[in-house]
């Protein structure tokens, strides 16, 4: 029976995933909790052509706009394409180009890139990216892209049209891919104050982080706004303010209990349950009925010295009708995770018959959280 009962619990755990937080905080560095309001990424995009493919780029009937950027390209270069000439021009690319400006980015500095195929091209791999300008949201140029691609990805094809692909071949990444032209301003040194976003809203946490802040650095120096923002007085000097923001944010806090929340994943049957879940008095019955239908073909054959007899071929159907033996568990006032753990594992649930049955808890007002589906 204790080999049973493990046997389940393994398989019980195997598909469903249990987050426990511990009762007692750990205290959390203030860069783990938050972020400088302003000190951001910011989002570029571009188009290029990537050329020097082994054959496999865009199939230039089906799309033109290679062709287009192919003579643009050639005419700045003093190449002048006849009018009706018909480009055939297997490999060459045109993809969109994709990056992440860091925050203080400096003219000069470089940053990585993604390249990816907007046209028919079966795969990047070899190819090399020409010269591309990277453009922010206010259409801006900030940065210059080109250099050699790297592809993850792999695909071979015969010709009766059978193929095989490995990882996606039609992107790949250019490490230090584009040189930073143009710094992004922002106001992080002439603003009075200083504000702390946090990753997760709570009251609590930027109630702590404010007096934390108060009590290291001197009283009024932080005030929590919200359950997102604390405001900080910070010094006018840019050197002063740089070694303010370093201390600060090494600073230590403990943060506020997460929320009770049950998360599940319908698409994979992941269910994730915080260690604050409990379940008032409740019983729960689970069980399944199984409907097995068999199919028996036999031969009919028509009496000896027939005529008008022939041999035909009858099903014969068999319904077998099983229903597993199930036990009722009852939940107990303030249950904690231990005990819901203990009864799934009991009753030896699979994924998707614990999703029902904590939503019928929810729907019975017995679960003690936020049901959250993803």
């Amino acid at each position: 029976m204790r080999r049973k009962s493990s046997l389940l619990q393994r398989m019980c755990w195997g598909t469903v995933l249990i987050v426990a937080l511990s009762q007692h905080a750990l205290a959390d560095r203030v860069k783990d909790l938050a972020s400088v309001a302003g000190v951001r990424n910011n989002q570029l995009v571009g188009y290029g052509l990537v050329v020097g493919l082994d054959g496999s780029g865009d199939q230039t009937s089906q799309t033109p706009f290679t062709v287009q950027s192919i003579k643009n390209m050639l005419s700045q270069f003093g190449v002048t394409v006849p009018p009706g000439v018909n480009l055939q021009l297997k490999n060459v690319a045109a993809v969109s180009i994709q990056a992440d400006l860091p925050p203080f980015a400096k003219p000069g500095q470089t940053i990585d890139i993604t390249v990816a195929s907007i046209g028919n091209a079966k795969s990047l791999r070899g190819g090399s990216l020409l010269m591309a300008p990277l453009r922010g949201a206010d259409g801006n140029v900030y940065a210059i892209a080109q250099g050699n691609l790297i592809v993850g990805g792999f695909g071979a094809s015969g010709a009766d049209g059978s193929k095989v692909t490995v990882n996606i071949p039609s992107a790949g990444r250019i490490p230090n891919g584009a040189t930073v032209e143009r710094s992004v301003p922002n106001d992080f040194l002439t603003q009075e104050s200083v504000m702390l976003n946090l990753h997760q809203p709570d009251f609590t946490t930027a109630s702590r982080l404010a007096a934390l802040i108060n009590e290291t650095l001197g009283p009024g120096t932080a005030l929590a706004a919200d359950a997102v923002t604390v405001s900080i007085q910070a010094p006018f000097d840019p050197m002063q303010r740089t070694s303010f923001l370093s201390h600060l944010e090494n600073l230590e806090v403990d943060p506020g209990q997460a929320a009770a929340k049950v998360i599940i994943n319908s698409r994979t049957g992941t269910v994730v349950i915080g260690s604050h879940v409990t379940v008032t008095p409740a019983a729960v019955s689970h069980g399944s009925l199984v409907v097995t239908i068999s199919e028996q073909p036999f031969a009919s054959q028509p009496a000896p010295f027939s005529r008008e007899g022939r041999t035909v071929v009858l099903p014969d159907s068999s319904v077998e009708i099983t229903q597993e033996d199930t036990s009722m568990f009852l939940f107990a006032p303030g249950t904690s995770l231990d005990e819901i753990v203990q009864a799934v594992n009991r009753v030896g649930a699979a994924p998707g018959d614990l999703v029902a049955i904590l939503e019928a808890l929810k729907q019975a007002g017995a679960l003690r959280a936020e049901l959250v589906v993803i």
